[in-house]
């Protein structure tokens, strides 16, 4: 109750002008409620668009996730999938009559499909066990989807057994890495791929392949992972073996399996010792288009565009030139042109790449685009700001953007939302380096206002032009902060040598460009308040309060360490994908000591000083939670003023939209008490 009422009062303290303002700033209950759009998929005669809507319930903790179909010539859009449970992934058939799609509604997770005129939902499969993922046949005749079964298993009902038995003894032997991978400890099962045909009942499921390795890749893969040929006879796919290196390999190779079973697969990618991933087949079936990084043990390469003739097996690779690296890429109807998104100096932009001669069209600007999906009258895609949720929009082909869908029109009605603007400074050894800075909510000219200084994690990653869930910087300036956040060295989205330029130096160039950028930043904006400023960051960035705290907390009035690295030579041995750390310090801990110990936060622990609120998951297995403890105990054995906000039941994120208000609250509070 105490804790309730300092945030009430704080939030009356950020700006009295809002109370006799039309409209207030973003807080995280509006944020909770917010309307999430993704996964677009056009029908192919380009009339509806079937995508998903994550709705917010609070009472169940949860997100719920349904299908609405949007009617791109009457311009209106409905609630299309019904029944309990989640309802995603929507997929059309080459017809364009039906749509397939993923629903728990059945009580597992199963394949459906309804009419897009109306009737009934039908489910699809019948399996004993979960759905991971699926995708259509482009002839329409099968599916081929991904379930996850115990290698020894000879069927699915064998694999469900297994998962299903308890015993009294509770021990699990293990004699190989993972044990744990991100948020879930290990049973032995693996993801695979199956087939079924259509015209079947859905209860008969043919391996396509065993493979020592999940297909999908694990925690995050999914269809993407794997495409069917236009002629239905084979499926490539992208799998990590796993032997006994999976915890310390980025090898994923691209497999050419035969969809009935028959045969054995076949390693197209076996001369590249690292990660090929994302494949796609030219509608004449006689080209692959996929993905690939060059250097074994680095999952932040940048990803190289190949191009592959599947008869003569000669690889070439596309715009090589470009120095930007893509995260989604889809063909055209003609296999012409491959699209792309891909992080660039601050925004996350949508490309169109000519597969002949490689040259580059940027299609959008400012601003990220998420999903995307093409379409006879052009492109349609999720596309966010800073301040702007996601939405539908269209490019159309001959030029033209407009908006499609206006799903949180209503609230954002009441949302004053408060301007950005980018700006670059000179960094280390004199290089360009680009952040944001945000004004307050409800502010006013001439005065100053308390510094949000935001640290993003990765390290390599980017905090850009972007509407995020989890460290959105319109709820802090909601909260009456100036926000400023910058894209140091090490970053996406400015050259792979800028990305590269963090390995081996985390607390080096990185911590010389947040000095610069924060100086920069105070020295341009008369209203940031530089002797009222906190520092927070998550999961590298929480590294980096870590490492704020005993080398540069003279600015600081407070710190704010989310899931961050503490102990770095622990980090090595507890984490569970060790090509991370083994990358980022050049080996081991015991071949290269030095290099783990060198950015070590704990060793300067005897120069903390400010005050710091450490949040800690216990279900983060990529930074243990023995990390959050070990800064607590730092702390609190020095006297420091400090908090820990720990979540049972919450991984290296934070998800749970209860969770998530009790952690924008907590953090609310802990500016509020230094800073206000």
């Amino acid at each position: 109750m105490t804790r309730l009422i300092i945030s009430a009062l704080l939030a009356l303290a950020v700006s009295p002008a809002w109370a006799q303002a039309d409209r207030k700033p973003l807080n995280i209950r509006d944020l909770v409620a917010f309307e999430r759009v993704s996964d677009p998929q056009v029908s192919p005669d380009g009339k509806l668009v079937a995508y998903v809507l994550r709705a917010t319930d609070l009472d169940a903790n949860k997100g719920v996730r349904s299908i609405w179909l949007l009617d791109l010539s009457a311009k209106t859009q409905r609630k299309f999938s019904d029944g309990a449970g989640n309802s995603d992934t929507p997929r059309w058939s080459a017809d364009g009559k039906t749509l397939y799609f993923l629903s728990t509604r059945s009580g597992s997770q199963q394949v459906w499909q309804q009419s897009a005129v109306g009737a009934e939902a039908r489910q699809v499969t019948k399996l004993p066990l979960d759905v991971g993922s699926y995708a259509v046949a482009p002839k329409g005749d099968k599916l081929v989807v991904s379930m996850d079964v115990f290698p020894d298993c000879d069927t699915l009902d064998c694999s469900k057994k297994r998962g299903e038995e308890k015993t009294k003894a509770s021990g699990v032997v293990y004699d190989k890495l993972f044990v744990r991978h991100w948020d879930t400890w290990a049973t032995g099962a693996r993801s695979q791929l199956f087939s079924l045909d259509l015209a079947g009942d859905g209860t008969k499921a043919k391996q396509i392949a065993k493979i020592d390795g999940d297909v999908p890749s694990k925690p995050f893969g999914d269809a993407a992972d794997y495409t069917i040929t236009p002629d239905g006879k084979t499926v490539i796919f992208s799998a990590r073996i796993v032997g006994r290196t999976e915890a310390w390999s980025t090898n994923f190779d691209l497999f050419q399996a035969n969809i009935d079973g028959s045969g054995k697969p076949k390693n197209l990618t076996a001369d590249n010792p690292a990660w090929d991933t994302q494949p796609l087949v030219t509608p004449n079936g006689r080209t692959l288009v996929y993905l690939a990084m060059k250097r074994p043990g680095f999952e932040a390469d940048r990803f190289h565009i190949m191009v592959r003739d599947l008869r003569s097996g000669k690889t070439r690779e596309l715009a090589p030139k470009w120095d930007r690296s893509p995260s989604q890429i889809a063909l055209s109807d003609n296999g012409s042109t491959l699209y792309a998104t891909a992080d660039d100096t601050g925004q996350h932009p949508l490309f169109a790449i000519n597969l002949g001669n490689g040259l580059i069209k940027k299609l959008t600007e400012a601003g990220s685009v998420g999903g995307f999906d093409l379409s006879p009258d052009g492109i349609v895609y999720t596309y966010n700001t800073l301040d702007k949720p996601d939405d539908l929009y269209r490019i159309g082909w001959t030029g033209g953007t407009t908006q499609l869908t206006r799903h949180n029109a209503t609230r954002l009605a009441g949302i004053e939302m408060a301007p950005y603007e980018q700006f670059s400074f000179e960094g280390w050894n004199g290089e360009t380096v680009y952040g944001y800075a945000m004004k307050p909510a409800g502010y006013q000219p001439g005065k100053k206002y308390p510094v949000a200084f935001i640290i993003h994690g990765g390290p390599q990653g980017s905090m850009g032009n972007l509407f995020h869930y989890r460290w959105n910087p319109e709820v802090f300036a909601g909260m009456g902060y100036g926000v400023v956040f910058i894209d140091f060295h090490g970053s996406t989205g400015y050259g792979q040598a800028f990305t590269d330029s963090i390995s081996g130096d985390w607390g080096g160039k990185p911590l010389e460009d947040l000095k610069k950028g924060y100086a920069h930043a105070l020295k341009s904006y008369d209203w940031l308040d530089g002797d009222k400023s906190c520092a927070l960051g998550a999961s590298y960035g929480g590294y980096m309060v870590n490492w704020i705290a005993g080398n540069w907390n003279e600015p600081f009035k407070c710190l704010v360490n989310h899931d961050g690295v503490f102990d770095t030579r622990m980090m090595a041995y507890s984490t569970e994908e060790l090509w991370f750390s083994e990358w980022e310090n050049g080996g081991t801990p015991w071949e290269k000591p030095q290099n783990v110990e060198h950015f070590n936060p704990a060793r300067f622990v005897e120069k903390w000083k400010a005050p710091m609120l450490v949040v800690q998951g216990q279900l983060d297995y990529r930074i243990p939670v023995e990390q959050g403890l070990g800064a607590f105990t730092a702390l609190q054995r020095r006297g420091i003023d400090s908090q820990l906000l720990y979540f049972p039941d919450e991984n290296h994120w934070v998800v749970k939209p209860n969770n998530s208000v009790q952690w924008y609250d907590t953090v609310q509070a802990w500016l509020g008490k230094h800073l206000k």
